[in-house]
């Protein structure tokens, strides 16, 4: 039960200020503007249920990927761990308005009639997210089809429906939200969440060294 709970904890905590979608709810609202509330939405749904599926390839088939190039899974849970270090110091730390008003601009020169580009990719799910995906099915054996593994993939997959979960009500909702927290409430989050980050990244990274370290002193070991 606890590595059922750890599992869910740990897909859902990875993601969810990546995805960040209570921070992403106002440019939602403004890469949507002039919408009526049911094209909102019907855009809301297509954006979590888009991100959810884009999210669950990274993350079922990315090791495949990987084994095609040859790069082992420490490997990857070092670089994995970097990059998520350094997205949640950088989401840490700027402010958002360039990174907001480029999105904006991108957005009155694309349509976003069906949910995809710019909502899903990369306002909800960008490079960031599916990276976070990636090093996250890294952490599953391949070829490991025990019940255990089975029923913690399937808890996995829970996690990412929570995720899709979480956009559709953040965008869905973003009027009410956006009014109700404030620009000063929304900001907190995001910085909140950025710290969380920078810890899971540091974990993902340390756990890559030490199987690299171990690798090391088992291969001098064996010489």
């Amino acid at each position: 039960m606890r590595d059922v709970a750890n599992a869910f904890i740990f897909v859902f905590a990875s993601l969810f200020p990546v995805v960040n979608p209570v921070g992403a709810a106002p440019l939602f609202l403004s890469i949507t503007g002039g919408r009526t509330e049911a094209q909102r939405a019907r855009l809301a749904f297509c954006a979590a249920f888009n991100g959810f599926w884009l999210l669950l390839g990274s993350m079922l088939f990315g090791s495949i990927v990987l084994e095609f190039f040859g790069i082992t899974v420490p490997v990857v849970r070092v670089a994995g761990g970097l990059l998520v270090t350094a997205m949640g110091w950088k989401l840490l730390n700027e402010t958002g308005s360039s990174t907001d008003g480029a999105l904006v601009e991108t957005s009155k020169a694309a349509s976003v009639e069906d949910g995809f580009f710019p909502l899903t990719l990369p306002l909800t799910a960008g490079p960031g997210a599916i990276s976070v995906a990636l090093t996250i099915g890294s952490h599953h054996p391949s070829g490991d089809f025990t019940i255990h593994a089975m029923v913690l993939d399937g808890i996995a997959v829970l996690g990412l429906f929570a995720i899709a979960l979480s956009i559709w009500a953040s965008y869905r909702f973003a009027v009410p939200l956006v009014r109700h927290l404030g620009r000063t409430g929304v900001n907190v989050l995001v910085r909140l969440s950025a710290f969380i980050l920078i810890c899971i990244g540091i974990q993902i990274g340390w756990g890559g060294v030490s199987a690299l370290v171990a690798g090391l002193h088992g291969s001098m070991a064996a010489s």
